[in-house]
C-alpha cells in the first residue's frame, strides 16, 4: 500500500535567517539577525520585517476571509495580497518607511496594524487607510520601524 503525501510547491510558511540592517542617521545604524520565523505568529496576523516583499493568498468564503497563508510567487493574482516593508533612505539616513498593501478583491480591504519601533521598547497601534477594491495603498511613516504586525483582515463593502 502506497501513500501519497504531498505538499503545496507554492507554500512559504517561514522566512529565513536574515540580517536586518536600518538606516538611522548619518552616524548610526540598527542591525539585528532575524531568526527563521513563521510570517503568521497567530493565525492571520502577519509580522513583516522592511525589505521583504510578501505575497499572500487568501480564500474567501462568503465575503469573509477564511484563511490566509503565504507563497512563494503570485500563481492566483485574483486573491493575492501583495505587502512590501522599506526604508527609504539618503546615504546613511532614515527618510521614512513604507508599507505598499495591494487588493485583488472587489471590496475594500482593511486591517490593523503595530509596530515596534527604534527607541521604544513596545507595541504600538498606527492608524492604516482601507485599501480600495483592486487598487495599492501606501502609508509612510518617519519613524525607523524594525517590524509591523498585520491582522484583523477583512472585506468591507
Amino acid at each position: 500500500m502506497a501513500a501519497n503525501i504531498s505538499f503545496a510547491q507554492n507554500d512559504r510558511e517561514s522566512r529565513e535567517t536574515f540580517t536586518l540592517k536600518l538606516a538611522v542617521d548619518s552616524l548610526n545604524f540598527y542591525q539585528q539577525e532575524v531568526q527563521k520565523s513563521k510570517y503568521f505568529i497567530k493565525e492571520k496576523a502577519l509580522q513583516i520585517y522592511p525589505g521583504e516583499h510578501i505575497f499572500i493568498e487568501a480564500e474567501i468564503k462568503a465575503g469573509i476571509i477564511e484563511s490566509m497563508k503565504v507563497v512563494k510567487e503570485n500563481k492566483n493574482p485574483s486573491k493575492t495580497i501583495e505587502i512590501e516593508l522599506s526604508q527609504n533612505a539618503e546615504g546613511r539616513k532614515n527618510t521614512g518607511m513604507t508599507l505598499e498593501v495591494s487588493n485583488p478583491f472587489d471590496k475594500r480591504l482593511t486591517y490593523n496594524a503595530l509596530m515596534y519601533m527604534l527607541g521604544k521598547n513596545e507595541w504600538t497601534a498606527t492608524s492604516v487607510i482601507p485599501v480600495r477594491p483592486k487598487l495599492k495603498s501606501f502609508e509612510m511613516w518617519n519613524d525607523v520601524i524594525i517590524t509591523l504586525v498585520l491582522d484583523d483582515w477583512k472585506l468591507e463593502k
